[in-house]
Formats: structure tokens, C-alpha cells, sequence
């Protein structure tokens, strides 16, 4: 029969019991996890805020989509307005509509609702969409000539992209026949 003497002991500790050396690395290992528990709910808290957030700016998005439809039909209203300076009868009309239009206007701009200015400027993909390209000595190639559809950006994402028409570089000449 082996005996144990208090030397061999020492090493040994009954069950549940941890050595002291451990509990700081132990310590260190819960405080660790604790943190990232912490960070992860911290973490967590931040990205709830900005969908709430982003929830909140661009819920309006779709209503202001089809909103724009009626902005669309007054323009268009306003441009066919009445080409005989001398009709009383359609400047009142006229008025009106244009009146109309400056209201939707402003309170579509007061949800974040803003036009996409395009007219002259160089055509941007992101905010652009070309229907046509024509030849155009006037402007540089690239630019934006025609609106024919205003877009607009709801905050910084985009609504619907203004449909334009855009100036395409000249061709370059072909060398003539000699003539005989």
C-alpha cells in the first residue's frame, strides 16, 4: 500500500478547488468575454438605432414615389399652358397649376424629396438614365441636353433617376474620295 506523503499532496487539491495561480488567468478570461458580450450589445443597440433611424427618413419612399406622377402630370400641364398670350381664361388655369406645382414642390422637399438637377451636366449612371443620344455641337460629349422625365433623391438614395438625353461625341469625319 503506497502512502502519500505531504510532499506528493501539496500538488493536489480536492475537488472544486482551483489553484491560485489560476484564478487571475481565469479572471482575465471572464472579464475578456464579459467585455465582448458588452461590445456585441453596444454593437447590436447601434444597428437597432439606424434602421430605426433609416426606417423613419425613407419610409416615405414609396408614397413619394407615386407622388411624383401627380409632380410630373403638373409640369407637364404647365408646359402645354396656353400659347395665346391674349386667353384670359387659361391664365387663371395656369395659375392655378402653377401654384400647385410650387406647393407639391415644397412639401415634397420638406420630406427630403429633391429634384435631380441634370440639365448641362456631365450624365452620372447613378442618378442618370440615357434614353437617347443626339448630335450636338453646342454641348461636350457626355452632357446632359434634354430632361425628358425630372428625377429625384429621397435624401441621398435615389427615387427615380431622371430619363435624359445625352450628347454623343462627333463621328469622325471620313477621308473624302479624290475626285476625278
Amino acid at each position: 500500500m503506497a502512502t502519500k506523503t505531504i510532499e506528493d499532496g501539496l500538488g493536489e487539491l480536492p475537488a472544486g478547488e482551483h489553484k491560485e495561480s489560476d484564478q487571475p488567468q481565469e479572471t482575465t478570461a471572464e472579464r475578456d468575454r464579459l467585455m465582448r458580450a458588452l461590445a456585441d450589445a453596444e454593437n447590436t443597440r447601434r444597428m437597432a438605432e439606424r434602421r430605426v433611424q433609416d426606417a423613419r427618413q425613407y419610409a416615405i419612399a414609396d408614397f413619394a414615389r407615386e407622388l411624383l406622377q401627380v409632380a410630373d402630370n403638373l409640369r407637364r400641364a404647365i408646359d402645354a399652358g396656353s400659347p395665346d398670350p391674349g386667353a384670359k381664361d387659361d391664365d387663371g388655369l395656369l395659375g392655378g397649376v402653377v401654384a400647385t406645382n410650387r406647393i407639391l414642390t415644397q412639401i415634397l422637399k420638406r420630406f427630403g424629396v429633391e429634384e435631380i438637377d441634370a440639365l448641362n451636366r456631365p450624365f452620372d449612371p447613378m442618378k442618370h438614365e440615357a434614353v437617347m443620344e443626339t448630335d450636338r455641337s453646342d454641348q461636350s460629349p457626355g452632357n446632359v441636353v434634354d430632361v425628358l422625365e425630372n428625377g429625384y433623391m429621397l435624401h441621398d438614395r435615389l427615387l427615380r433617376p431622371a430619363r435624359v438625353v445625352v450628347a454623343k461625341p462627333p463621328r469622325p469625319q471620313s477621308p473624302q474620295p479624290p475626285q476625278q
